[in-house]
């Protein structure tokens, strides 16, 4: 069954919502979609109460982890965490309530990827408790030392601005899989823009994923979620974040994505009263 996955972005502090890739170091040409005037705690909570279970809380750059905190314990067990996390910066986290760690970058030094660093989290978290960031771009021809191969999309870190040389591929997902309980994966090329998912990744994705994938850009319509179940077979499941209400949209209703949920799956047994965003 394919489900709505819930997020939180975090900037600077904040819950914000931002294109794909136009997030630098220096700030210059960083497009923001919304910023939000509740925080990060206020979501969770409100994710909470719905009953949505498995969303993500990524932290994009400094200053986030107090807020992360946070909502990590205005829903314990209920998200996920990532953003710069590593094997030596995971832990409060997870101690906080975080159900998974997400990590990304620090796995591709150099544009690289190093299984190493992989086996040694994935001891430290517990391979159940890991998760996979391979958000990606679509290349005609790789990034990193990849100049030349075969087109295709291409794992891209440092907050999408890196195309490395790892190449989304069967082999390398099932490599993975052994190490990790889920796979998170932007399309960052049509993150933010709400014009449309990457349908032709979607088909990759629905074939070669051995394990739960939740996938991510673009969604701009509740009947994303039915087509993907349908195109998917039901194996991925979806996260929508600029093209919702409670994110500035005008495109989906939250609480539609609540209810598709509700009638497509049990509720978490703990959540109680679905939630009165006012």
């Amino acid at each position: 069954m394919t489900a709505f996955r819930p997020c939180i972005d975090l900037h600077q502090g904040k819950v914000k919502q931002i294109v794909g890739g136009t997030l630098s170091d220096s700030g210059e040409g960083l497009r923001t979609n919304f910023v939000s005037e509740h925080d990060a705690a206020w979501f969770a909570d409100l994710y909470r109460r719905d009953g949505l279970k498995g969303g993500h809380i990524i932290m994009l750059g400094s200053g986030n982890g107090t807020e992360a905190l946070s909502a990590l314990r205005a829903w314990p067990g209920g998200m996920q965490v990532g953003g710069g996390l590593d094997e030596a910066t995971f832990r409060p986290y997870l101690d906080a309530g975080a159900s998974h760690v997400i990590v990304t970058s620090w796995l591709f030094p150099g544009g690289s990827l190093s299984l190493d660093r992989l086996k040694r989290i994935s001891s430290l978290t517990g391979k159940e408790r890991l998760v996979v960031d391979l958000s990606c771009r679509r290349s005609a021809t790789g990034g990193g030392k990849a100049g030349g191969a075969e087109p295709g999309w291409y794992v891209a870190t440092n907050r999408w601005q890196t195309v490395t040389d790892v190449r989304i591929e069967a082999g390398l997902l099932e490599t993975l899989s052994r190490f990790c309980d889920e796979f998170l994966i932007h399309a960052a090329d049509v993150e933010g823009r709400q014009q449309g998912m990457d349908w032709d990744l979607v088909d990759l994705l629905a074939r070669i994923s051995p394990i739960p994938t939740t996938y991510a850009g673009g969604a701009r319509d509740l009947s994303d979620l039915g087509r993907l179940e349908k195109e998917s077979g039901g194996r991925l499941d979806l996260s929508i974040g600029s093209a919702l209400d409670i994110f500035g949209g005008k495109l989906v209703r939250y609480e539609d994505c609540a209810a598709w949920n509700r009638k497509h799956g049990d509720p978490a047994p703990d959540a109680g009263a679905p939630a009165d965003q006012g």
